[in-house]
């Protein structure tokens, strides 16, 4: 069944620009469209989340998405030369990328269907590795004017925000002649009449579609949504430690997992209408539960439950879940020995720790001297025993009192001793 996309969309606040046309062609039957991913690491970000979710409304709605792995550019690198993130990269690895990126964007798009509108990867490397300067330059390059270039946000943007000295590269110049070029690539080979992006590649888009126009003899459309931004002026997509990734080797799903949850409550209105499936009423429904109830944060423990399942898996979301509740809820010393390494030095991030030998646990820790003397929770032997005859005392979440002894058997990951006294200060001991 065809589904409006243009009205899907709209309504999810997904819509900055939409080509005049595009939404009536549509309409009329099965149609391709792609959208472009740097493929210059392993593993997308949540920055790409926003493209993700473009293509899979589009194959929900009926049409089918074209994922193209920018393999050229990445060959080039970074046409500014000003970022560190796209380096120049060789084929081995360009193609172990490619394949950890079309893992990820399988847990979106369905590329194994035998449906029509079945997901397609294709990358730019493919049919611009042979294609040599001269060849471009005559069969595309004349297409094009240079005031047509000229005129581009994305070149007059460039040019005004650079040090005169420096100017402008010719290969980020002509970068939008590149991307121009897999539009009129796809039209031809895929009959792809759509590109989308976010709203700084209009100006990359449309030359994609004037070369379908003077080369192909016909119509290219384009559709680009917002760039997202978060309501404190800070930049979406990122946390302290920097990206947020989608691969859970370089963001825990627990962080994952406390990133959506930490969002404002402006925030969070926000992105479960772009990041999530939930429809129109059953979002509407969450909203509503939240304002009734904003300290209970409704909308943001369903946004992150949505996001966290289909990023990573229903499991992940749960072990995510079962951690913030060491640290913000009731939980047991059985929930915090199903952590693992990477969890639990999430959990317990910024905790003060100290290293113990391996040795001590060995022959059997004093509690005492845990607390005080060997690892530095408290201050003196005198403080450890009063808090332990308060009841204030547990090591890996249960109660002990004086005599008690740590052991190897007290280890979680065969490594650490959690150490808390009261309800929020805690410890951690970590053997070497």
């Amino acid at each position: 069944m065809m589904k409006n996309f243009v009205e899907e969309l709209t309504w999810r606040g997904m819509i900055h620009t939409v080509m005049p046309g595009a939404e009536e062609h549509l309409m009329e039957s099965m149609r391709s469209a792609y959208v472009g991913f740097d493929p210059t690491a392993d593993s997308l970000h949540i920055g790409n989340l926003v493209p993700i979710m473009l293509l899979a409304h589009y194959q929900r709605c009926g049409h089918q998405p074209i994922a193209l792995i920018g393999g050229a550019t990445g060959m080039i690198g970074d046409p500014s030369g000003k970022s560190n993130e796209r380096n120049l990269l060789d084929e081995k690895t360009l193609r172990h990328n490619q394949e950890s990126i079309k893992i990820q964007l399988a847990h979106f798009l369905d590329f194994e269907s035998e449906a029509k509108n079945a997901a397609v990867l294709v990358n730019n490397y493919d049919w611009m590795k042979d294609f040599s300067f001269l060849d471009f330059i005559r069969d595309v390059g004349k297409h094009i004017t240079v005031n047509y270039m000229m005129a581009k946000d994305s070149v007059k943007n460039r040019i005004s925000s650079i040090d005169a000295s420096e100017g402008m590269s010719f290969t980020e110049f002509t970068y939008q002649l590149v991307q121009g070029y897999d539009f009129l690539h796809l039209y031809r080979t895929k009959n792809c009449t759509l590109q989308m992006g976010g709203s700084d590649q209009w100006g990359n888009i449309t030359t994609g579609s004037e070369l379908i126009r003077r080369i192909g003899n016909g119509k290219g459309f384009a559709i680009t949504c917002p760039l997202i931004t978060k309501s404190d002026g800070s930049k979406f997509g990122k946390s302290e430690g920097g990206n947020v990734w989608l691969d859970a080797n370089r963001t825990s799903p627990y962080k994952f997992y406390q990133y959506w949850l930490n969002s404002s409550d402006e925030d969070a209105e926000k992105y479960i209408k772009i990041f999530t499936f939930l429809n129109e009423e059953e979002i509407k429904d969450v909203i509503k539960q939240h304002k009734e109830a904003p300290h209970l944060r409704v909308l943001q423990r369903c946004l992150a439950e949505e996001i966290t399942t289909l990023v990573h898996s229903k499991d992940d979301l749960n072990n995510a879940i079962r951690a913030s509740n060491i640290l913000f809820g009731k939980s047991t010393s059985d929930d915090l020995r199903q952590l693992n390494i990477q969890t639990f030095l999430d959990v317990f991030d910024g905790v003060p720790q100290t290293e113990i030998p391996a040795s001590e646990i060995e022959n059997g820790l004093d509690i005492i001297a845990a607390l005080a003397e060997k690892g530095g929770f408290l201050k003196s032997n005198g403080e450890a025993r009063r808090a332990l005859k308060e009841n204030s005392i547990a090591v890996n979440k249960k109660k002990v009192g004086e005599g008690f002894t740590i052991s190897t058997a007290d280890l979680i990951n065969n490594k650490f001793v959690l150490l808390q006294r009261g309800k929020k200060n805690y410890f951690v001991l970590a053997v070497k």
